[in-house]
């Protein structure tokens, strides 16, 4: 199961300082070059049940912006993905409990709205996945970008179901708990519980939400441009510097992201901050098709590849919970449904 966790954030500017933004058109060409590149590019590339690769677009919750989600939500209705929720704060000073709860609140609220978000076994709250802006989840960094202890509690009050932040290094933020899929043991009011988790096994059901899931985190080894490999640290991370390969699929599965007791289904979860003009090429260029080309012909030595978005992959680790087993693909829609269907690509 592979999911591109989208950093989807339109008002980037390269290089410069935090808080500055791009013009608002600029931000709309952007998001309409996106949706107007991306499936005729990549419309071609299939799994084994006849999905796309589709990308789950974390939107910062700070920057909404009508127009932008409408154009992206048409987009991921129309098969191409979902819509989550992301949220830089705190970065200019502490941030507050009340100002956080009431930003994902508003957020949440207006993308329900946009027809977006799911509902977990049919019940209210609306539910979400969450990616915490400049990695700080639950103020692990420190005290920078966030300021609030009990994020994750309100993350939870809110509909949060999982969080998607994970791996964060090389930055602070990091917790040493690597590589796995797992429940918060530590109580969600203090700050970093993910420091300490309970792995997600067969046949016990997570009774803590949001559950952690993490993309692969290692070394890998990369030329330094005079034929002398050194040590990278292998984050996940898509970009033009570091675009998808074939090498890098195979340190993607070596990481063994599973539900334990199901060691036949891999959860590799990637990152990317996809709207970067400067990463084109690895989003939907030549740099994506050939890696997806060779994934398909020669890379996946006799597995079977399901493409899924960041709900489709916490409603397959939820059924490995439940005791499911055999065809991944049966469980997209397992026990998180989508308030509005979207038609498949």
């Amino acid at each position: 199961m592979i999911a591109v966790a989208n950093h989807f954030e339109p008002s980037i500017v390269p290089g410069a300082p935090p808080g500055t933004y791009a013009d608002p058109k600029e931000q709309e060409r952007r998001v309409d070059q996106w949706c107007q590149a991306y499936p005729g590019a990549l419309a071609r590339f299939r799994d084994a049940d006849g999905y796309p690769l589709r990308h789950t677009y974390f939107f910062p919750a700070e920057q909404y912006d009508k127009g932008l989600v409408t154009r992206l939500a048409d987009h991921c209705h129309a098969g191409w993905g979902e819509i989550e929720i992301h949220l830089h704060h705190g970065t200019g000073g502490p941030d507050t409990r009340d100002n956080t709860l009431a930003t994902l609140l508003a957020f949440r609220d207006a993308l329900v709205d946009h027809g977006c978000l799911s509902l977990l076994d049919g019940g209210s709250p609306p539910r979400y996945a969450f990616v915490h802006g400049n990695w700080a989840l639950a103020n692990s960094a420190g005290g920078l970008d966030c300021g609030v202890d009990g994020e994750m509690q309100i993350l939870a009050a809110t509909g949060c179901y999982a969080d998607l932040t994970l791996p964060a290094a090389p930055h602070p933020a990091q917790v040493s708990k690597i590589n796995s899929l797992y429940e918060c043991t530590l109580p969600l009011s203090q700050r970093a519980p993910h420091r300490r988790g309970r792995d997600l096994r067969v046949g016990l059901r997570p009774s803590v939400l949001p559950v952690i899931i993490q993309g692969p985190l290692g070394l890998r080894w990369r030329s330094n441009g005079r034929g002398i490999p050194q040590p990278r640290i292998e984050n996940g991370e898509l970009s033009t510097t570091n675009p998808p390969t074939i090498t890098r699929f195979r340190l993607w599965r070596r990481a063994a992201i599973r539900v334990r007791g199901r060691p036949d289904w891999v959860f590799i979860k990637l990152h990317c901050h996809g709207i970067d003009p400067r990463d084109d090429d690895a989003m939907y260029g030549h740099l994506m098709q050939d890696f997806l080309d060779r994934l398909r012909s020669d890379g996946l030595d006799g597995d079977t590849l399901h493409f899924v978005t960041a709900r489709e992959m916490v409603n397959i680790i939820l059924a490995a919970c439940d005791g499911y087993s055999g065809d991944p693909g049966r469980y997209r829609d397992y026990r998180l449904r989508l308030l509005t269907p979207s038609i498949r690509a």
